[in-house]
């Protein structure tokens, strides 16, 4: 089943028009994973999925229902969340205040909170820090636990694996695994390796344009096609 579907979509940031041509489909369950150079579109795809971009003109659609001209707040309560590649927490705020923000009626379910912690133990722990003072990849941890503290059909996550030393991001990987069996995620990533473990499925977007879609198993066996597209080779 297609969870999210965009056509034709195109969106522009002030003058400069970002994405031309943007059109691919999430099926339901799993990682699909949005690829491409540096300033391709991944991230304006995201934001315009969201809305946070007006793409105009093309649509993107949301269990078959049309989400593009919605506001941001109401894609949002219809159970997507976005983790930023900025990460989009508050600093000033403890570990679980984070958290607290991040539902609908300010109340967290204990069991999912259980549940968060098993797979960020970091989280539990330093549960009464203020979120500024948690390390690179901790602050990830809480970025990611925003975003499933409360059940969702879908997460957007923007490159959560930049900057991060190697033992975390292998811990994000299980994370993800764990994420997936529940929610669909829409991953944008460099980190090639981390992401041809995760994904079933996968874009790449070149100058604002899907190049290629297809499965990662196919995509991760062809180095020439990888090289043209990424330039991993470099």
């Amino acid at each position: 089943m297609t969870l999210l579907s965009l056509k034709n979509v195109k969106t522009n940031i002030g003058q400069y028009a970002v994405l031309h041509d943007v059109s691919f489909d999430v099926a339901e369950g799993g990682v699909f994973v949005l690829l491409g150079r540096n300033g391709a579109g991944k991230t304006t795809t995201l934001r315009s999925i969201m809305h946070l971009w007006r793409p105009s003109p093309g649509s993107i659609t949301f269990r078959g229902q049309d989400i593009t001209g919605m506001h941001t707040s109401d894609i949002a309560r219809m159970g997507v969340a976005y983790v930023p590649e900025n990460m989009g927490i508050f600093g000033t705020l403890t570990v679980d205040e984070n958290l607290v923000l991040a539902t609908a009626n300010g109340k967290i379910d204990q069991t999912r909170l259980k549940w968060v912690h098993s797979l960020f133990p970091a989280l539990e722990k330093f549960r009464e820090k203020q979120a500024w003072s948690l390390s690179g990849g901790q602050k990830q941890m809480l970025s990611v636990a925003r975003a499933i503290i409360e059940p969702r059909q879908l997460i957007l996550i923007d490159e959560p694996t930049k900057g991060l030393a190697p033992s975390i991001v292998d811990a994000m990987a299980e994370a993800f695994r764990d994420i997936a069996k529940d929610s669909t995620i829409l991953l944008v990533e460099q980190n090639f390796r981390f992401a041809k473990s995760l994904g079933r499925d996968m874009a790449v977007i070149d100058d604002g344009r899907v190049v290629h879609a297809g499965s990662m198993a196919d995509f991760a066996a062809d180095q020439g096609l990888q090289d043209r597209l990424l330039g991993l080779s470099m």
